[in-house]
Parts: structure tokens; C-alpha cells; sequence
């Protein structure tokens, strides 16, 4: 049975990550370890509190002395990292949180992976020969692009917000802990992820939120910075597949090519909007979009390239965009109009 760790479980990706792992696998004993910051919600959770292969665990993957008592406690041969600060207009107004988070959160796992995975630097201790590391990161890593072009593996980095620079040095921290060291790792850099249980600050919560409240619909600058938009279960299964047959060392690029303009993608959402939860006075959600002050930095446009992905591993999104956006639609619907 593999001792696995999944750090940030109990976030919008790390929650779907673990239910993805649980219903699919059953030689597993998998610890959440998550500290239960505002973007936690363990209720994602639920139908597995009674499971024996799951354990929650709250803590803090900061507190450099609790990750190595758990590495020794639960003897980890699978390590998935999520964990992370993620939301870009918090990092702009408190940057050195995602700075404690997201690099020395990331330095003390890896560190505790190595201690008990290897004797010296490239020998494996014979426990640990299948033993890897997966670090979930993003495509904001390699900052912005013009109207054409895609991110590969190869793209340059250029992180332009407090975020990404500090995902951008936890990737490098990653990587340098297998060229120096030979832990063996994998790094997903994915684009904008969607689906249910996403937190409220997002932008598809916020529109749908602001909507149904009949509140103004903040939309920064013009509306024209493009995203690639990925279904969170698309996500999990693409982070499964590099986990099982990914080369170490190696990065491997997750999108599904579905560009959007925020603009875009929010006439979308009230169009449906309107068919799904017609405003009694009449009127169109589209009336509430409003223009605000752009956001420093803000990036113009993510697209990634999945070839690589694809071609070596033989991965296939299995998501249509429609379906799950109304999916989506459809859960903070229900979720918003509960609550209201």
C-alpha cells in the first residue's frame, strides 16, 4: 500500500485531487494535510471522513519540525504538493505571506522527502526506489503573452506578480532538489482552473455571486486579458498521469485550450444566467458587468500548449467546456441562492 501525502487537501484542487485518488485506488493510505486557511473547507470532504485509508491532519507545511515528524511518522513514498497561497490580488497586498508559504513551505517538504528517501545525493535508500515528489504549479510562472503564441516546457520564466515569482521559486526548488540531490520529482504548471467548491474570491464565483445578488460585476480594465480554462477533474487525472508515467525530473504543461476573454467568459455565464435564473424585473445579468481599475501587472493573456503531455503521456482531456461550465454555473447557482 502506498503511504501517500496530499498537502492543501482541503482546497478547491487538493479536495477534487483526493477524492479523485480514493474513488480510483484502493492501495493507499492518504493523509490530508491542509492548515485550514480561508480557502479550506473540509466539508469537500465529507463522504470520506469514515474511509480508514484517509487521515486529516491539520498543520502547517511551514512549521519545518511538524513536516518531518510526519514524514517519519507515515514513511511517504507519494507526495503531492498543492499547497500554495494562489489568489494574485491577495499576493499584491500581502506578498509576504505567499513568500513563507509557497517557497519555504516547499523547501521544508522537499527536504523532509529527502531525508527520508535518500542515504547521500543520487542513493535511493531500497525502501524508497519507486519514491516521487509531484509539484503542482502554475502557467502565471512564465508571465504574459501577445495575441499569438502558446507556453511550452520550454518558455522562459518571467513571473510579473508577487504569485507567480513565489511559484516560480518553488518550481526552481523542486528542480534543484533532483539535480543536486536526485529526488525524484515531476512539476505541473496548469492554466485557470474551474469547477465546484472553487473559492468565493475567484473570478467564475464572483460573477455568479454578484449576479444572483443582482450586484455590479467587477470585470478589470477592458475585460480583454485571455485565460485557458481547465476543468478541475481534467486537472486531477492529468496530475495522476504524470505521477504514474512521467519522467523524473521532467515538467509537463496541463490545459485544455479553451481561451476566453474574462469579457468573454462572463457574457457566457450571464447568458446562462438568464435561461437557468431569470432576473424577475426582466433584465438581463449582462447589465451588471462593470468596469474596474485594472489590476498592477495584470497579465494579458495564458494559453498553454498540452502537446507534450499528450504525446508522451498519452493524456486526453475528457471534458467538454460547455458541460462543465454549465456544471459549474449550475453548483453556485444552487450554492448562492441557498445562501442568499
Amino acid at each position: 500500500m502506498k503511504s501517500v501525502l496530499v498537502t492543501g487537501g482541503a482546497g478547491f484542487i487538493g479536495s477534487h485531487f483526493i477524492s479523485y485518488l480514493l474513488n480510483k485506488y484502493n492501495d493507499l493510505a492518504l493523509v490530508n494535510f491542509d492548515k485550514l486557511t480561508y480557502a479550506a473547507n473540509l466539508t469537500y470532504l465529507t463522504n470520506h471522513e469514515s474511509d480508514s485509508r484517509y487521515t486529516f491532519i491539520e498543520g502547517d507545511i511551514c512549521n519545518e519540525t511538524q513536516v518531518n515528524d510526519l514524514f517519519n511518522q507515515y514513511q511517504f513514498d507519494s507526495v503531492f504538493h498543492f499547497a500554495a497561497e494562489s489568489h494574485v490580488d491577495n499576493s499584491i497586498h500581502t506578498p509576504e505571506i505567499f513568500l513563507d508559504t509557497n517557497i519555504k513551505g516547499t523547501f521544508y517538504l522537499l527536504h523532509a522527502a529527502k531525508r527520508l528517501w535518500m542515504d547521500s545525493p543520487f542513493q535511493v535508500k531500497p525502501n524508497f526506489k519507486e519514491a516521487r515528489f509531484h509539484h503542482v504549479s502554475t502557467d502565471e510562472v512564465y508571465g504574459s503573452l501577445g495575441s499569438t503564441g502558446l507556453f511550452t516546457e520550454t518558455t522562459s520564466y518571467a513571473p510579473n506578480s508577487p504569485y507567480s515569482a513565489s511559484k516560480a521559486s518553488s518550481d526552481f526548488m523542486v528542480r534543484c532538489y533532483h539535480h543536486t540531490y536526485g529526488i525524484n520529482m515531476t512539476i505541473s504548471n496548469c492554466s485557470n482552473n474551474y469547477g465546484p467548491h472553487q473559492h468565493h474570491e475567484k473570478l467564475i464565483p464572483t460573477i455568479i455571486r454578484n449576479a444572483i445578488h443582482l450586484k455590479p460585476i467587477p470585470i478589470y480594465g477592458n475585460g480583454q486579458n485571455v485565460r485557458d480554462w481547465l476543468f478541475v477533474t481534467d486537472h486531477c487525472d492529468a496530475i495522476a498521469t504524470i505521477f504514474a508515467k512521467g519522467q523524473a525530473g521532467e515538467t509537463y504543461n496541463i490545459g485544455t485550450r479553451n481561451e476566453l476573454t474574462n469579457l468573454d467568459l462572463c457574457h457566457l455565464i450571464c447568458s446562462s444566467l438568464d435561461s437557468l435564473h431569470p432576473r424577475s424585473d426582466g433584465l438581463t445579468y449582462q447589465d451588471l458587468i462593470t468596469f474596474v481599475a485594472d489590476r498592477p501587472g495584470h497579465d494579458q493573456r495564458y494559453a498553454i500548449d498540452p502537446s507534450k503531455l499528450e504525446q508522451d503521456l498519452g493524456w486526453q482531456a475528457s471534458s467538454s467546456f460547455k458541460a462543465d461550465l454549465e456544471t459549474t454555473i449550475t453548483y453556485y447557482l444552487n450554492h448562492y441562492v441557498s445562501t442568499s
